[in-house]
This record gives C-alpha cells, structure tokens and sequence, in this order.
C-alpha cells in the first residue's frame, strides 16, 4: 500500500479548494486545538465554521479562533526571503538567502566551534517540525546550543511532574473529566481569557455540583465563577500548598491507605508541612486563615479532586517546588491515579506538549529521552544513522543560550537560526536580550510574519503556516492531532521542513531531512518507540479515524492511553514521590525603593506575544495596547485615572502604558499584559531569576515602583 505524500495533500488540497469542499483541522492558537473547519468557495480566501464532533471543544471557538483564516492573507505577512544589506533588509531569492545563511553557520562553526551556532524553536512548530530542528541541530550543526520558548512556558510543571510521577503529560486525563470531579482547585490560571472553550467544562463541574476554587492574586473572569477565590501575594503560591498540606494533616484529611500503598516520601513532606502553621500562612501568603481552613476541608473530604496549575505558580524562580507542592496536596488527600482526581498542567502554546517531547529541549531526545543517557543515545542514533558518540551532550537553557548570544570567548554564541518564536518580546529582561541579538554575527529567523525579533535579523524567511501544511500537534490532554492543509501558501513561501532540508543540504547532509510531514512523522515514531512519550502507534489515519489518540501508544493495536496512572505511577515501583519542599520569597521582594509587586499575563484577544493577533483587526479593536491593571486605593495614592499613563519602573527597566483601576486586584500589586513590543513592554521589567530544576524565569513576581507620567515626562525602556 502506498501512503499519500505531502504532495499528494497539495494536490487534494488545491481540488477541495476547487470544489469548494471543507477540511477538518485545528486552531493555530492556544492549546486546547479546537476543532474547525476550513471552507474555501470561490477565490483562495477560506472561512472558519464550527467543528462540533470534535471532543475537546465541541463546536465552540474563540475570538482568535474565530478570525483565524485572517492570518492567511497576504497582507498580513512575509511572502518572500530579506537579507540585510547596508542595514537595511532588502527582498532576495530563496538561493541567495539560503546560501547566506549556509556560508555564515559554515564560517563561524570553523572559526568558533560547533557550539557557536545556536537554534532556538517554538512551541507552535509542529511534532515534525520540532523533530527535526532538534535533529538539524545535532546532526547537522553538530551543536548543543540549542532550545526554545516552550521553557518560558510549562518547564516547571513538567519537572515536577516528572518528579513525582514519572512522566510529564500535561493531562493525565482528558479534559472533560474535569467536570466530573468534585473539588477542583485551580492555581494561577485563568481559561475564561487563555482557552475560552475550556470554561464550559468548569460551568459543568458547578452544575454537577462540584467546588471551584480559584487562587489567583486578580479576581479574573475565570475567579468569578469559582466558590472560593484565594488572593495571594504574588510568589507566595508555595507557602500557600504547603499550609493547606498542614491542615490536610492537622485535621486527620489525609487518605493514609493511598499514601501507604501508592507512594513515597510522606514523612519528609510532611515535616515540612508542619513549619507552616495557618497563622504564618496567613503573614506569607495574605490568605485568611479560614479561607485556609475552608479550603483544605473542601478539597480534603471531597470523594475526587483535582488541582490544575497554569503560570502563576509555575513561572517563578521556585516553580518547580511550587507545583511540586501542590502535586503533595493531591497525593496526601488520595487524589491521584483515581479516575476523575489528579494533578495537571494546563500547558499554554498550541504544541506546548509535543514541543517539550521530541528533541528541541537543551538537554533531549524525541520520546522524552534525556540526552545524556546513553540507551537513550543509541537508539536515537540508530534510527538517524549516526554515531552515538557524535550526538552533543546537554546544552543550555533558553533564557542562558538567549543571554549568551554574542558574547566574546568559548562560550559565546555567534549565529542564530529562530524559528516560531519572538523573544525580543516574550523573553525576560527584554532590553538585554534586544541587545544580545543585535550582537550577533548572524541572526536568521524564519516566521510566518515580519515580527519584532525578525526585524533584526540579517536573513528572514518566509514560513508556511498551519493551513497551509500539514502537520501533528499534541493537545494539553497529551491528544496527538493533525493539522491538515486547505489552501496553498503565497507563491514566495515554503514549509520550515523544506528549509531544513535545503540548509541541511548546503551544509553537507544530504539525506535525513524529509520535506514531506508523514514521512518525518513516521520516522519520529520510530525515534519515539520505547521512550516516555511513545508515539509508535500513532499514524495519520488513526488520529483521522478517532479524532486524535492519546499517548503513550507504543504500537498499532494499542488504543492509546486517555487516562495515565490509574494502575501505577510511571516511576520504578509504580509510587508516586512527594517533593521535599519549603518556602523560600521570590527571587526579588518589594523594598523602599520597588514597593509594590508587578506580575503579568495574558488578556482574551491578544495571543503570546501578538506577532499574529496584533495582525487581526477585530482583535486589536477589542485589545489595542498594553495596560497598568492597579487597585483604586493604588490610584489614589498616585493621583491618576483611568487611562492616565503611568510608569513602572524595576531594576531592569521602565514601561509606560495607561492605567486601568479595578478593585479585582490586590493594592499591593500591578498586572501589565505582555503582548506589546514598545514603551508598554512588561517584559522590559521582569526578573531573569531562573529556577535551579526547570530554568524557569520569574515572570511572575517583580519589585516596581509605579509613578503617574506628567506631560513631557514620558520615556520608556531605560535600564538593561
């Protein structure tokens, strides 16, 4: 039998289009991948309708969602290659730029060293993409300077999810499950503005009759609907796991028979729980202690529970312990491994999952394998026909590959390839990273649209995008699904595969780099089998046929795995582990001169760092600039109004956008979105300050001053 190839899906693309059929494929956004359709009718232009078969969203899409074929005009993007001539980028041919890019990576490998060359991925790349880059950066460039946004994102969660089960799937169970639980807690996330969709799961949890509690320092659309919302300080999340924990135990909560049987650890935890006391919780977190109380008696004597994090907790200098924390209070009250009870992640970017699991990571091989061990390293070697010995070893993270670009030396990092991310204005301490990438002797960015970090770039090359190919994606359920195409992209534009391949080529390897998804896909299962993310099973026909499978799946006539753990945790004995966690403040507390805390997010109309919904007309209407989110005493003290501006300065730099007054955060704290490169750029202020596991930045907890800007006083991004 033979399978079709990618250019048999061009061609069935381009007599769909002609017929004015439909195609079933997925959101290019958030993580949930909503089900849609494409439709196309006369001309190239096609149109969003529902999808309601599809399990995870059922139908229902947001506003990004919405308006998501707008990002296929193209108007609204790159549709051909620039180079940099005499400082300016100028239109070129694929050769040219191509040849550009193989003859400066060529230069500064021989002059520098492998590891001089540096690649930075995306957790929007597709399963193969991201295969591949990881493969292009150890096979090709020989290098272990490589990693991606993705560790900005869910890093924590997944190395304490590792930690205590095993494995790291951000769901271990599907997502309609959470409205059959009965306790649900929800740290630090807020889906009614991140994943819309998904709310209709909590609606169900409440009317089933289930608790929602809410812990988020704002009171969010999504803390609206909870029956509890606890406000902490922001950087408190840990404290806060570890007093519930306490009262679980002071109040004869714990399910002894679960811990006794199905994991380890408890003593330790256990003892750390006991330093924390409601009224020291209370001091640390600004929780009252019988919304502390209520809390745990809700959550601990409830017949099934779940705890979900997102950011909040997780993108701090401490994420790691914080979730680990919380996963304790899942484990001390029985509520793992048990059907409709756990703890999970919900993961952020549209490939989130599947980015983190096949090789784009410093320090992994695709099926979740860890670089440096070496059964690992041979069976990756042996399905792309290396020497094991030749693979690098574990490299550096992304925010420290980020702050080593251009830098003099051995360790310095002299060219780029960035794919599908921009970190001029998603990464941390952004004036310093601005600058790094503008040190670098060659910076090449390939991306669907000319965004921030691509204006300084020497080479751009136009990418293809997610209606335009065809491609895997891994939902937050550990859903592996497929994007099929349904238009053919702008004459100018090619497939990132096709780019690897080509560039692969220029720099000497001439096989290996399909430019067809299935036959990448294929061999990524092959790479996978055997790993924790094992996708041997998994074929484009059957994610067709049951509208996505569930990994792992190590083999056809397996039926995948919706629900992890339910027999055993994925650790040596089946336990799950309790982490061994204490408080400790975030890496910078407020003081004289920073007195307030900043934290930032995300709002309802604006995705990531807005290089695509900052292109989309209905939604910069709904979401046109960068805000001060402040409390009306806050206001008061400072004397300004709504929509006055105001400057927030940290120690790396200072914002400028305008105020925005609401009760629904606390007084001692400031929420500015992060969506907007300019004077209103929230990341200009974060904290770098990484967590010693997962190499999470705190993006979630600074020191500012905020300070109401006079006329002719206004200026912006001062400080590194």
């Amino acid at each position: 039998m033979t399978l079709p190839t990618e250019a048999d899906a061009v061609a069935a693309a381009a007599a769909a289009a002609a017929a004015g059929a439909a195609t079933d494929t997925h959101c290019p956004y958030c993580s949930l991948q909503c089900g849609m359709r494409l439709t196309s009718g006369d001309g190239p232009a096609v149109t969003v309708v529902e999808r309601p078969a599809f399990p995870v969203n059922r139908g229902a899409l947001c506003g990004k969602g919405q308006s998501a074929a707008d990002l296929l005009r193209p108007t609204s993007r790159l549709t051909v290659p620039l180079v940099r001539h005499r400082g300016a980028l100028r239109e070129a041919s694929w050769d040219e730029a191509l040849e550009k890019v193989a003859h400066g990576f060529g230069r500064i490998r021989d002059e520098h060293g492998a590891d001089a060359v540096g690649v930075f991925g995306g957790g929007g790349l597709t399963n193969e993409k991201a295969y591949l880059l990881g493969k292009f950066a150890r096979v090709v460039l020989r290098t272990a300077t490589i990693d991606y946004n993705g560790r900005f994102c869910m890093s924590s969660a997944a190395a304490a999810s590792r930690a205590a089960f095993g494995i790291d799937r951000g769901l271990p169970f599907p997502l309609a499950d959470v409205a059959r639980t009965d306790c649900l807690v929800l740290v630090g996330g807020n889906p009614a503005e991140t994943m819309p969709p998904a709310l209709r799961y909590f609606r169900e949890l409440r009317r089933n009759g289930g608790t929602l509690i809410v812990v988020d320092p704002r009171r969010t659309r999504t803390a609206e609907l909870a029956d509890v919302h606890l406000q902490p300080l922001p950087g408190s999340d840990l404290a806060l796991a570890l007093g519930l924990l306490h009262l679980l135990i002071a109040d004869d909560l714990v399910d002894t028979d679960f811990v006794t049987a199905r994991t380890r650890g408890f003593a330790q935890a256990r003892a750390a729980a006991t330093a924390h006391w409601p009224q020291r919780v209370e001091r640390l977190t600004g929780v009252p202690q019988a919304l502390l109380r209520e809390t745990a008696h809700r959550f601990g004597r409830a017949r099934t529970g779940m705890v979900l994090t997102a950011r909040g907790p997780e993108q701090q200098s401490k994420g790691t312990d914080t979730v680990g924390a919380w996963i304790n209070l899942c484990l001390a009250a029985g509520k793992a491994g048990r059907l409709h009870s756990g703890y999970g992640c919900l993961t952020g970017q549209g490939n989130g999952q599947g980015g983190r699991e096949h090789g784009q990571k410093a320090d992994q091989l695709p099926g979740y394998r860890s670089i440096e061990d070496p059964a690992a390293r041979a069976h990756v070697a042996g399905v792309w026909g290396v020497d094991p010995d030749a693979l690098p070893r574990s490299g550096r993270s992304a925010y420290e590959l980020l702050d080593g670009l251009g830098r003099p030396g051995p360790d310095g990092v002299r060219g780029l390839l960035l794919m599908g991310s921009n970190p001029v204005v998603s990464a941390p301490r952004a004036n310093r990273i601005t600058e790094r990438l503008r040190s670098l002797d060659l910076l090449v960015v390939s991306d669907v649209v000319l965004s921030d970090t691509a204006r300084l770039a020497d080479v751009v090359l136009p990418a293809a995008q997610w209606a335009e190919e065809t491609g895997t994606v891994t939902n937050l359920e550990g859903r592996v699904i497929l994007r099929q195409r349904a238009t053919a992209p702008p004459k100018g534009v090619r497939s990132d595969l096709w780019l690897l391949r080509e560039l692969a080529a220029r720099l000497g390897v001439h096989r290996g780099f399909p430019a067809d998804a299935r036959t990448a896909f294929d061999e990524l299962r092959r790479a996978s089998a055997g790993g924790a993310a094992d996708y041997a099973g998994i074929s484009y026909e059957r994610i067709r046929a049951e509208d996505g499978v569930f990994w792992p799946c190590p083999s056809e006539d397996h039926p995948g795995t919706p629900r992890l753990f339910l027999d055993a945790f994925a650790t040596d004995d089946g336990r799950a582990r309790f982490a061994e966690v204490t408080h400790r403040p975030a890496a910078e507390e407020p003081d004289a001169t920073y007195p307030l805390y900043l934290t930032t997010g995300r709002v309802l109309s604006q995705y990531q760092s807005g290089a695509q919904t900052r292109r989309v007309d209905a939604l910069n209407s709904a979401a046109p600039g960068p805000f001060v989110e402040l409390h009306p005493l806050l206001a008061r003290q400072l004397a300004v109004g709504e929509g006055e501006l105001l400057a927030v300065t940290s120690r790396r730099g200072r914002a400028v956008a305008p105020a925005r007054i609401t009760a629904a955060i606390r007084p001692d704290t400031v929420f500015m979105p992060f969506h907007w490169p300019g004077a209103g750029r929230a990341n200009t202020l974060t904290n770098p300050a990484l967590d010693p596991t997962s190499k999470m930045p705190e993006f979630k907890v600074c020191a500012v001053r905020v300070e109401a800007v006079r006329p002719g006083a206004a200026r912006a991004g001062d400080g590194t």
